[in-house]
């Protein structure tokens, strides 16, 4: 009881949100994120009162292909999604940091973390990847949390936490970089966090349903089953087979999950290969 969980999978609360969360405050227990966005939204959160939060914004690097015109999305290699611009990552999360999946997982994950409403966590693209992720105040002021883009930080700060460590990471200068550059997100052309946002606000059980859908596709696109674009493709396509529940038990959560992995291959299995 009144544990620190220092949490490094942002699936667990994408899944059982609410379950975890309440399960943590029924028990004294503080969850810490690693996720390097939230980890800023933690931090920088410090400086005011809940009540005084207009909204959270994570940044999101833009992926590979921020700048690709979309029209050519279908022509896309998976050694190409592989090459992520800032971060060195395993193959599954580079994916989802290419389709910007992994921004909509993080949107979710900040609503449970933070007890935020979804439609206040919004999206901003940085593909400095320098500013981890700001908050706005209601009286128009922001805090925003900066450091070098290594996983070191945010893992040391929840190792840390409620403390600060000294260390002898890499340090950031500012006026190395000269300019941070900061860009809306484009929904046509990424239509995943919007998926999410929706999944989100259609019910606790559309958020596993979203997560689940995504990993099949994303091994059928690994393994060239499966264009890029329709990775995005195959999860619309279940949740839109998904009549939304509330998630009392974290059996019914591993339940909608197991469900959304058997929609996700009949839909793929319908359809021929796409390469």
């Amino acid at each position: 009881l009144g544990r620190t969980v220092a949490l490094a999978n942002k699936e667990s609360l994408v899944v059982a949100g609410r379950l975890l969360t309440e399960l943590a405050a029924s028990t004294g227990a503080a969850i810490v994120p690693i996720d390097s966005e939230h980890v800023a939204l933690h931090q920088a959160l410090r400086a005011g009162r809940g009540e005084e939060v207009r909204r959270l914004v994570l940044t999101a690097s833009g992926g590979p292909f921020l700048r690709r015109d979309p029209a050519t999305f279908a022509a896309i290699r998976k050694e190409e999604a592989l090459r992520h611009p800032t971060w060195s990552m395993g193959a599954k999360i580079t994916i989802d940091s290419a389709t910007l999946v992994n921004k909509g997982l993080e949107l979710i994950e900040a609503r449970w973390l933070f007890g935020v409403p979804g439609e206040r966590v919004d999206v901003l693209v940085h593909p400095q990847s320098l500013v981890h992720s700001l908050v706005e105040w209601v009286d128009g002021s922001w805090i925003a949390q900066l450091s070098v883009n290594d996983m070191v930080f945010p893992i040391q700060y929840a190792l840390a936490w409620p403390e600060r460590w000294e260390n002898e990471f890499p340090r950031l200068s500012l006026a190395a970089f000269g300019a941070l550059e900061f860009l809306p997100l484009d929904d046509a052309k990424f239509p995943s966090v919007a998926l999410a946002r929706a999944a989100l606000a259609a019910g606790e059980s559309a958020p596993a349903v979203f997560n689940a859908a995504n990993e099949v596709a994303v091994r059928a696109f690994l393994e060239e089953r499966l264009t890029f674009p329709a990775i995005v493709e195959t999860i619309r396509a279940v949740l839109e087979r998904h009549q939304p529940r509330a998630v009392g038990s974290l059996e019914e959560a591993l339940g909608w999950d197991a469900w959304a992995r058997r929609e996700a291959e009949q839909w793929l299995a319908a359809r021929p290969v796409s390469r």
